[in-house]
């Protein structure tokens, strides 16, 4: 290995007393491969323990914690005590590879496909339509469902531990759920759940909540709890970095392991809440990075961009579409060989990178999503 790529190789202590070997992450990805009652599949497993050699730690795909969360055809599942075997099949292939696994638990809320949820109603924090043609109206949440599902994350959690895990990562992001929560585009509610941005957190922090408390409850060994959000929003009315700056705050008092910011572009600028003298990410390190270790990602392709990020004061940094381009990624980087990285795909690369036919099709009918070449 090359003298310059030796940080990204130093192992890394998490809060909660796990250790992890480096400093590279599976990011979370769908891959639409389980079945439709939300186990996993045999494909689905493959691809990840091919992934799973190199890095620090493996964050699975999102699940859904209760049946009106499911966010995607072929996505597993979390809700109930008879899928604890499936999730212990993944968690095992992927820990026999020295990795550590992560399952990213979630609900859907509004983005779920109407044909995936019971009776066909989507939910969500407000009755706001996402901007779709076609996108259903969602139906406004009860007070006593959002306390369900609350308790739906906790459990999700409690399922992780059994299925041996070693730990979970809420997903806050990417316009899910808690994220529609957090936001005032798609918070319109004036009980204690809205309004305020101080209302706007309290469902995040109260899912935290119950994660931590089934944590400690039911975990027998140190178990990792992660936090991953979307840092501002498009809309005019959507959450700004001022507002995530509050959230962040908040969190680093839940003693959590790691808080994750879902970029595509880790060298991305904010657009409003916060001037553009630093990138997004530097600015929420500066916030809450001596509280609590931010893991970078996006658009990380090459190990000199791996070592850049490292050293603009990322602890940990997740590869996404990289280590499905060249699942061998990191050991090249350790091995000292990068010059033989593959950064393109071909047609015919799918036996190469072993990626189940649902996720494959969605990669090669995808213009722009992956780098496919003729």
């Amino acid at each position: 290995m090359k003298e310059q790529f030796k940080p990204l190789f130093e192992n890394f202590a998490l809060r909660s007393g796990i250790t992890l070997k480096n400093r590279i992450v599976l990011a979370p990805m769908t891959n639409f491969s389980s079945n439709p009652d939300g186990t996993v599949t045999k494909e689905e497993v493959a691809y990840y323990a091919r992934r799973s050699n190199g890095v620090g730690a493996v964050i699975t795909a999102c699940t859904y914690v209760t049946p009106n969360g499911k966010g995607f055809h072929g996505e597993f599942g979390a809700d109930t005590d008879d899928l604890i075997q499936s999730l212990n099949e993944l968690a095992t292939a992927i820990k026999q590879r020295g990795a550590k696994v992560i399952l990213q638990i979630f609900h859907g809320g509004r983005a779920c496909p109407p044909e995936l949820v019971p009776n066909g109603e989507t939910v969500s924090a407000s009755d706001v339509a996402p901007n779709a043609e076609g996108a259903k109206q969602p139906r406004p949440l009860t007070e006593p469902e959002i306390h369900e599902i609350i308790d739906a994350f906790g459990e999700a959690t409690r399922r992780a531990i059994e299925a041996g895990y070693d730990g979970v990562e809420i997903h806050g992001a990417n316009g899910y759920l808690i994220h529609q929560f957090f936001s005032p585009h798609t918070n319109r509610r004036d009980d204690q759940w809205g309004g305020s941005l101080e209302n706007r957190m309290r469902f995040p922090l109260a899912v935290t909540a119950a994660v931590k408390k089934a944590v400690a409850e039911h975990a027998k060994q140190p178990f990792i709890v992660g936090y991953r959000f979307s840092p501002e929003e498009q809309e005019e009315d959507g959450f700004t970095m001022a507002d995530t700056f509050e959230l962040v705050n908040a969190l680093a008092d839940q003693e959590l392991d790691y808080l994750h910011v879902s970029l595509m572009d880790f060298w991305s600028r904010p657009r409003r809440g916060a001037d553009e003298s630093k990138t997004r990410y530097e600015w929420i390190v500066d916030r809450v990075g001596d509280r609590v270790p931010v893991m970078g990602v996006g658009s990380i392709h090459t190990a000199e961009d791996a070592q850049k990020a490292l050293a603009s004061g990322a602890p940990l940094l997740a590869i996404g579409r990289e280590l499905i381009v060249d699942p061998d990624w990191v050991e090249k980087i350790q091995e000292g060989r990068e010059s033989e990285i593959i950064t393109t795909l071909t047609k015919n690369d799918q036996d190469r990178v072993l990626v189940p036919d649902p996720l494959w099709q969605a990669i090669i009918n995808s213009p722009g999503w992956f780098p496919v070449v003729d």
